[in-house]
């Protein structure tokens, strides 16, 4: 399965998987319950203080697929071995759709 950026989805590498990442309405009310305001979530984002468990987070409940055995403590981790600057891409894509309110 590949990204559809008409639907607003992005995509990340984990562990040499390239995930979707589907920010659904779903998704993001179960992102805000756990991080709070997703409004917050973009201006600690735009201010730089952002923290990883909360990237990681929103992307955990984005997730369109969850491959078999994937954990989210495996998950975190293969997005912090990734590196920052290979997650910005689609962290920006969906603060770019919580900020459009698609």
């Amino acid at each position: 399965m590949s990204a559809n950026p008409v639907r607003g989805e992005a995509e990340i590498r984990v562990r040499g998987a390239v995930l979707v990442l589907r920010p659904s309405f779903a998704a993001l009310v179960a992102a805000e319950q756990e991080i709070g305001p997703l409004f917050a979530m973009v201006e600690r984002a735009a201010d730089g203080r952002l923290g990883l468990g909360e990237m990681v987070a929103l992307f955990w409940h984005c997730l369109a697929e969850r491959p078999e055995g994937l954990t989210r403590e495996g998950f975190g981790e293969g997005v912090a071995a990734g590196g920052l600057a290979a997650a910005t891409p689609a962290l920006k894509v969906l603060v770019g759709q919580i900020l459009a309110g698609r």
